[in-house]
């Protein structure tokens, strides 16, 4: 099987803040005036798709304050972002089943390319890059063979689609490269869908979603971990890493409604997955739902979110405690924040979940994920 090795090693990624300052006093003289000022203000930006006003779908990126840096036009509706920090470069990645990926300046929403998926393949709206910024991952669905991939793109070469691994698993959606810089982490959800049946799920009584670690440079498998047999209609699709490098999931119920399942674990390599007991208010209050998972700066909490029950809760990474619920209608996008979480609403809501939990309203429908920059 053919490696995907780093050829060269850039230097350190680019922290925050000095992302912020150069950003500034590179581009705020050609930004829109409230732009520049947005960005001065900032101590954090984020990106996420959205919906606009007139109807159309495009990607943006805001700050902690819910104010507009940038936007950039999508064909279609987004779903995750990914951004390398070496070349300040970000790619919005559509949502299943569709096809295409947008790289763009986040500081001037300047369209660099637009990528396609092969024909018979789909992106799952999930990618991340190497630490060098070399290459980009992105989890793909061949659909005809029902089969979940990370495919392999050299950003050098002007992204181009340079291999592909197999995710051991149908549904591929979130993938995340753990700390090691290493081991690719994938959430396989299970589902076998195919677009000439728009989202229909094709196999419900058969599913498999799983937690699977591959070898991000040879694509050797290096653990796959299974639900047990009763819960095998819990789609897996959306994974963080908290301090301990333990990759925390949230589920998403494909059973009865009557049904109260347990909905977030976390996994390790070469362990069971260890799934966390809620209290029953708790449970109730995610309508068998997560849509979003996000972990601290500190590794410390995690936070997942139910658009369906209108419910983010935040978790104690070390016990699975719940240590906060608060009610967000049709929340779901999640980032770390300076000391606690950033969230989004389709009603266009951006909440800091901190001390203030101070809120702001942009005239955008948020989508389901927010990357933090």
């Amino acid at each position: 099987m053919r490696r995907f090795d780093d050829m060269t090693i850039r230097g350190p990624a680019i922290d925050r803040r000095s992302f912020l300052i150069g950003a500034g006093a590179a581009f705020a003289a050609g930004l829109a005036p409230r732009s520049a000022e947005a960005l001065e203000r900032a101590d954090a930006l984020f990106g996420a798709s959205c919906k606009r006003p007139d109807g159309s779908f495009g990607c943006a990126i805001f700050t902690d304050r819910g104010e507009i840096v940038s936007t950039v036009a999508l064909p279609e509706r987004g779903h995750d972002v990914a951004f390398d920090p070496v070349s300040g470069k970000a790619v919005a990645f559509a949502r299943r089943p569709r096809t295409f990926a947008i790289v763009f300046d986040p500081l001037t929403g300047e369209t660099f390319r637009t990528l396609n998926s092969p024909e018979g393949r789909h992106y799952f709206g999930h990618g991340f890059f190497s630490p060098d910024g070399r290459l980009m991952y992105a989890t793909e669905h061949d659909y005809d063979a029902a089969r979940g991939l990370v495919a392999v793109y050299d950003v050098e070469a002007g992204y181009v689609r340079i291999g592909e691994f197999d995710a051991h698993g149908m549904d591929t959606h979130e993938a995340l490269l753990m700390p090691d810089g290493e081991t690719i982490v994938i959430a396989n959800g299970g589902i076998e869908t195919h677009p000439d049946y728009g989202r229909q799920m094709l196999n419900l009584a058969t599913m498999q979603p799983s937690i699977v670690f591959i070898d991000r440079r040879s694509g050797d498998l290096i653990d796959k971990q299974l639900l047990p047999q009763e819960l095998h209609k819990l789609s897996l699709h959306h994974i963080a890493i908290d301090g301990n490098n333990r990759v925390w999931f949230g589920g998403q119920y494909q059973g009865a409604a009557s049904d109260a399942p347990p909905l977030v674990g976390f996994a390790r390599a070469g362990d069971p997955l260890d799934l966390t007991e809620l209290r029953p208010a708790d449970l109730a209050s995610l309508s068998n739902y997560i849509g979003s998972v996000a972990a601290s700066r500190d590794g410390e909490r995690i936070a997942v979110s139910s658009p369906v029950g209108g419910t983010l809760m935040i978790l104690d990474a070390a016990t699975g405690n719940v240590l906060r619920r608060v009610g967000l209608a049709d929340g779901c996008g999640l980032a770390p924040d300076a000391d606690g979480f950033l969230a989004t609403s389709g009603r266009g809501t951006v909440l800091r979940l901190e001390a203030d939990d101070r809120s702001a309203t942009a005239d955008l429908e948020w989508d389901n994920h927010i990357l933090a920059l």
